[in-house]
């Protein structure tokens, strides 16, 4: 069943509810105010005639004669005595000699009731006359109700009819106002449709009204994650290209050495050296790869603790010193003593891979400049290097798993970004921290890391 469908029933549902509650109280009111009329013509018909009775001197009743009113052709009257005979009847009451109400007739009390009478439907009121506090005799007033019947008959045919019509209108005016409303999601639904069979995650749904409502609300964010998904599948199809293309560099290597030394029938001592440096290049990638992957799936614990940063990067500066050897000169300038909570292990190995990152592209003669400040309730360490800059265009991707600045894919010395520094923004971010990257080409490269010291709030 279609959503038009559904919701064209529930509001004719709704409506035909709506009807029988109003056309229930209707008939309710109507029924009530008929009787009340026809019950105050009976009442009044009752004052007038025991005002004209009287009581002989043995107590019984003496109707001298029934008041001379027009109502008693539209009223039928009787009094009955305590014995149960007919004392006194109206003219248009004919012969008839059955009460026109048995029940009345042993009432204590006036009572109006519905009487069948010969198939006569009467409205009676049965009033017991007494005598000081005895009861000598019953007046019963009645009065037909055909009329009354007939109008409500009536009534009640014309609510039907009004309210089948209404229903009808309710269903078709729904039907046609859904079909409008609703016709945006038909165009949404193609459009999907349309995108799932192309496999083009490039288009977008259109929406032509401009009005601010829940569909259009429902297509902005459609959109919104057609644009995150179609991201998501490119960033996937450029990862695995770039895992291949990593992949198969170190493994041509390793194969090329190893069909060497096949033929020269020997083992070659730089071929070793290279297939021991490719496997090591191999190993890095793959525990990169592992990492980021137990990352993003949330299954990389960081082990938090109170972290003397200074004393750390002063033990990273001494390895790196060493690593750097005469290529470049690495400085230890300012540094202040911090401590933050964090995973000691993960943050040297963010110092570990911009500091190697520095010595690695900082041409020969260059120079490295440590640095950690405590500026307010944060920690400034900053990383920066006199090698060649980075191009302006390429800076928003630094942090990009495998993104080159070189538009080639042929690796150079002083090409790509790798996995390195993705890992390292990862773990700065879980550390409720920062890290920036500030460079102009030709002029060096600045890297600043944000941490939150320990007790800071």
């Amino acid at each position: 069943m279609s959503l038009r469908l559904r919701l064209t029933l529930l509001y004719t549902t709704f409506m035909g509810g709506i009807l029988l509650i109003f056309g229930a109280a209707v008939y309710i009111l109507v029924n009530v105010i008929l009787l009340n009329q026809v019950d105050t013509m009976l009442e009044s018909v009752v004052n007038d005639i025991t005002q004209v009775t009287k009581v002989n001197s043995v107590g019984e009743l003496s109707l001298i004669s029934l008041p001379p009113l027009d109502m008693t052709s539209n009223a039928y009257v009787q009094v009955w005595g305590t014995d149960g005979r007919i004392v006194a009847t109206s003219p248009s009451i004919g012969a008839l000699i059955k009460p026109l109400d048995p029940l009345g007739l042993k009432a204590g009390s006036p009572l109006y009731e519905d009487s069948y009478l010969d198939g006569a439907h009467l409205r009676v009121l049965s009033v017991p006359l007494a005598l000081g506090e005895r009861v000598i005799g019953t007046l019963q007033v009645g009065a037909s109700l055909t009329v009354v019947d007939a109008t409500r008959a009536n009534l009640l045919s014309t609510m039907v009819v009004i309210s089948v019509l209404a229903v009808l209108l309710a269903a078709m005016g729904s039907w046609a106002v859904l079909g409008r409303a609703l016709s945006p999601l038909e165009l949404i639904t193609e459009a999907v449709d349309q995108i799932n069979r192309a496999d083009d995650l490039s288009r977008r749904i259109p929406y032509q009204d401009e009005t601010d409502d829940e569909i259009g609300e429902m297509v902005v964010s459609f959109n919104q994650t057609l644009e995150r998904l179609e991201s998501l599948f490119t960033s996937q199809q450029r990862f695995l290209a770039d895992v291949s293309h990593e992949l198969r560099t170190p493994l041509t290597v390793i194969k090329g050495n190893v069909d060497l030394m096949r033929r020269i029938k020997e083992a070659d001592e730089e071929s070793l050296s290279s297939i021991d440096q490719e496997a090591g290049r191999l190993t890095r990638l793959v525990g990169g790869l592992l990492m980021l992957a137990q990352a993003e799936s949330g299954k990389l614990a960081l082990n938090f603790a109170p972290v003397e940063l200074d004393l750390l990067l002063t033990e990273v500066f001494t390895e790196m010193r060493v690593l750097a050897g005469s290529k470049v000169k690495v400085h230890l300038n300012d540094i202040d003593q911090v401590m933050v909570n964090g995973d000691r292990d993960r943050l040297k190995q963010v110092f570990l891979n911009l500091i190697s990152n520095a010595i690695q592209y900082t041409p020969s003669g260059g120079e490295i400049f440590l640095s950690i400040r405590k500026l307010g309730d944060q920690a400034r360490v900053i990383v920066r290097d006199t090698g060649p800059g980075i191009p302006a265009e390429d800076l928003p991707h630094i942090f990009d798993r495998f993104y080159r600045a070189e538009k080639s894919r042929t690796r150079s010395k002083a090409s790509g970004f790798g996995l390195g520094l993705s890992i390292a923004h990862w773990i700065v971010e879980h550390h409720g921290g920062q890290i920036k990257v500030e460079s102009k080409e030709g002029k060096g490269t600045t890297f600043v890391i944000w941490l939150g010291i320990l007790g800071s709030g």
